[in-house]
């Protein structure tokens, strides 16, 4: 390969990346998912469209977004907070297997009937279209636009980063039965099912403490800690799948085991991984969807649309109703859950394994994968935030936390420089900053109003809308968004619709409250607080869960752990 050669697929390859990134500029505008932009950059530069890339390799797409997607589950494993698996893990973990076995079956019973395909061919589409996928749910519940109810945030993103394994092992175990029939049966299944799971667990709880101790022990230049971690998370990734073991279960555990830890250089580890774990995006979707033939789809696009609305419409919904039925989600969760499986590039880079084992239907199975991928992303990435809205589990933001940046300081860890701007009504606001009650190891050191930064000299009394930064331990954190947030009556109008017009004392008694406004008093509960009575029914209550009593509803605006702190009281419309 030439000079010439080299230096023209480099420019290609930096404009397919460019145009993808340009593109996020406008597709919020239009309520496109920025992950479907991607894929169709990389179609339109396919050999169906302008571009005319001629790209087959499917070896190749393989491993890239085999690669991709492992940096995109590290990335989503250090942004995964212990705190989130109070609520979501039990659940989670049981729409990760039951739910994506579930899905895989009613999805092939479907493929067998309308494709005319054997059961074990229909139970491979089924399989490979299981999984809800990390990168696009990722995406989702990173966007700023969305801020979701916690129990169904952390649902849909510990079960986005743990059911690829159980996809992945139901697609190899369905492959490994077409070619040997007679000599792949329920036991070797099960036996790699159990070997995959078990490994991919140890490796990646192995791989992070090993991890962690180099990270903090080795005395590297500031910009090797990031690499370092990239490249330890891939290698966890694969000495796992070396031994036989589930890779991106291992390195999504070994992420979460990084981020939940006190680490040193987090703050570039973070910010550095954040943006590796975009680009592998990009890459990975726009190689995927330069292997796509718009040709091609056109000629599945009747049986596509039709067993992407059997998945979307039933084979989802159903798993998702039978898997959380011993968990007392309220149906409003159930639903959105259900509707917010999006497919991404799992499906797609499953969809390649037949090719590689060289199956006899798998440019059917390829183009079916990614038709229903394309029709996941329109339809479902399209209606998230509406459809939260519909339901009610859009939560308003409260915040007054603005930005939040970790800092390294010489012989410590753990510290941030935190951002808040004083919100209308606030109770600090005509406050000097030597009177507000922070904590001790929290220090002012900025404070900006009205566009222009202020000497210290000039600080004064707090006004509304002023920017207050500080250097502060992490640990500290949740006692500063408290005081920032203590408003003297609330100031938006959607949060008094959501959260109601009055708030009540945790510790009010039922008897009290139920007599002040005229309620029937629960049974069992005439003794009990207003805190004790949600805990009664709301065995792990988060932030918006309600409660109706009478004529009214209590409704939940801050937690600690179980323990609900602060009630709104919605009264009747």
């Amino acid at each position: 390969m030439g000079f010439d050669t080299s230096s023209h697929l480099i420019l290609l390859a930096a404009l397919l990346f460019l145009v993808s990134i340009l593109a996020t500029v406008i597709t919020p505008r239009l309520g496109m998912p920025l992950l479907l932009v991607f894929l169709i950059v990389g179609m339109l530069a396919g050999e169906d469209g302008p571009g005319g890339i001629q790209f087959q390799n499917y070896a190749l797409a393989n491993l890239a977004a085999t690669a991709a997607l492992a940096v995109v589950l590290f990335d989503g494993g250090l942004r995964t907070r212990l705190d989130s698996f109070r609520t979501g893990l039990r659940p989670a973990l049981t729409l990760a297997s039951v739910g994506v076995l579930l899905t895989a079956g009613i999805t092939a019973a479907v493929c067998h009937w309308l494709l005319r395909l054997s059961p074990a061919e229909g139970f491979l589409i089924g399989a490979i279209v299981a999984s809800t996928d990390a990168a696009a749910v990722f995406s989702l519940l990173g966007s700023s636009a969305l801020a979701l109810n916690e129990r169904v945030a952390s649902a849909l993103e510990i079960e986005s980063g743990t059911n690829d394994p159980m996809a992945i092992f139901l697609t190899l175990a369905t492959i490994a039965y077409l070619q040997s029939p007679e000599s792949f049966g329920f036991i070797d299944a099960l036996r790699m099912l159990a070997w995959q799971m078990l490994a991919g667990a140890a490796c990646g709880y192995a791989g992070g403490w090993l991890l962690i101790r180099g990270l903090n022990r080795l005395r590297l230049g500031d910009s090797m800690y990031p690499l370092l971690a990239l490249f330890g998370g891939l290698t966890i990734f694969g000495l796992t799948g070396l031994i036989g073991g589930s890779g991106f279960l291992a390195v999504y555990l070994a992420g979460i085991f990084l981020g939940n830890r006190s680490l040193r250089a987090a703050a570039s580890i973070r910010r550095f991984h954040d943006g590796i774990a975009w680009m592998a995006q990009i890459g990975m979707f726009v190689i995927l969807g330069l292997l796509a033939s718009p040709r091609q789809l056109a000629e599945v696009a009747l049986p596509g649309l039709l067993v992407s609305a059997a998945l979307l419409l039933v084979a989802r919904p159903a798993a998702v109703f039978i898997s959380l039925a011993p968990f007392r989600f309220p149906w409003r969760e159930q639903l959105y859950i259900a509707w917010v499986g999006l497919r991404g590039s799992v499906p797609i880079v499953l969809a390649t394994y037949p090719w590689l084992a060289g199956l006899q239907n798998a440019q059917l199975f390829f183009n079916i994968a990614f038709f229903i991928v394309l029709v996941s992303l329109i339809v479902q990435g399209a209606s998230v935030a509406p459809i939260a809205r519909l339901l009610g589990l859009q939560v308003p933001k409260t915040a007054a936390r603005v930005h939040r940046v970790d800092i390294d300081l010489p012989g410590q860890r753990g510290y941030e420089v935190v951002s808040y701007r004083i919100p209308e009504h606030s109770k600090l606001i005509g406050m000097r900053h030597k009177d507000l009650p922070i904590p001790d190891v929290s220090r002012i050191i900025c404070i900006a109003r009205g566009g222009r930064v202020l000497h210290y000299r000039e600080w004064g009394a707090l006004q509304a809308h002023d920017y207050v930064s500080l250097l502060t331990a992490q640990s500290q954190l949740d006692a500063l968004d408290r005081l920032f947030e203590a408003l003297h009556k609330p100031a938006e109008p959607l949060t008094r619709r959501y959260f109601g017009e009055f708030t009540v004392n945790a510790d009010a008694p039922v008897e009290a409250l139920c007599q002040s406004y005229g309620l029937p008093i629960p049974e069992h509960a005439a003794d009990k607080t207003v805190s004790e009575l949600l805990q009664m029914h709301l065995p792990h209550p988060v932030v918006g869960d309600r409660l109706r009593l009478g004529e009214v509803q209590l409704v939940i605006k801050a937690v600690d752990g179980d323990r609900p702190t602060l009630i709104g009281l919605r009264l009747p419309s």
